[in-house]
């Protein structure tokens, strides 16, 4: 089986940490570096990612992978966008290593089959669009142009650091692993035992209205709306995200590592 790529640094509990699409696991900016204080941090390049790039796999295995990545012993799990989607099938695959989860602009898959079926068709044309063109700094202004990213500015989206992606392995995220392709798990839900905080941003609407869902499914669940941030919640302010972020996991009680 394949082993996703990881950098480890600090010392104390540990949190993995596990980017959106198009990132790598060295772009948390100053959020990461706030969160990172007193805590052993293992930040991963997610499928088709970075130094993951050759990682081909969908979200159900890709989640068995990240969990792995976190060692054998419980530990906490933060993911944003497609980290989260990753860290919810992590969760579920493979539960005992999961002490505490946050899941950032996350989702539990589009259960509308009709919708599904459209994403699914948008992301294989980008995909292939993409592996065309090879030009992946093109790909992700593109992306970033997206209206979901109105609120982030360009300097805090690293587009250089996304630049250390290849064509070959975005193609394959957004086949195996774009929002159209994940399987629905809103009913797995309440298999989740761990607390869960999910955290939106007030400009992004939709998934604040997602997040309530998830917090409506869970056992153990708090939704935080963080004012003045849309998508990129953690990027457009992250000193009021790490904030909501460690106080969560130090009122939560079950501190991982």
């Amino acid at each position: 089986m394949p082993t996703l790529h990881a950098e480890t640094s600090g010392e104390g509990p540990t949190l993995v940490l596990a980017h959106g699409f198009t990132q790598t696991g060295r772009l948390w900016g100053r959020f990461g570096a706030l969160v990172a204080n007193g805590r052993r941090v293992v930040a991963v390049d997610l499928p088709g990612h970075a130094g993951s790039t050759d990682v081909e796999t969908d979200l159900v295995q890709g989640g068995l992978l990240l969990a792995q990545a976190g060692g054998p012993e419980p530990f906490d799990l933060l993911g944003y966008s497609l980290g989260a989607r990753f860290s919810l099938h992590a969760a579920l695959g493979d539960p005992g290593r999961v002490a505490r989860m946050i899941l950032l602009s996350g989702t539990a898959g589009i259960d509308d089959p009709e919708a599904a079926a459209i994403r699914r068709r948008r992301d294989e044309e980008l995909a292939a669009s993409l592996e065309t063109s090879g030009d992946v700094d093109t790909f992700v202004r593109s992306w970033l142009a997206a209206p979901m990213f109105a609120t982030l500015r360009s300097s805090n989206a690293g587009a250089p650091e996304r630049g250390r992606n290849t064509a070959a392995g975005l193609a394959s995220s957004l086949r195996l692993a774009g929002a159209g392709a994940q399987v629905p798990v809103w009913d797995r839900l309440g298999d989740l035992e761990m607390p869960v905080l999910v955290v939106t941003g007030a400009t992004d609407p939709r998934y604040q209205a997602l997040g309530a869902r998830l917090v409506a499914g869970v056992r153990d669940g708090t939704l935080v709306v963080v004012p003045g941030a849309g998508h990129a919640v953690h990027l457009e302010q992250p000193a009021v995200t790490a904030a909501i972020v460690r106080s969560w996991l130090a009122e939560s009680g079950r501190p991982g590592g």
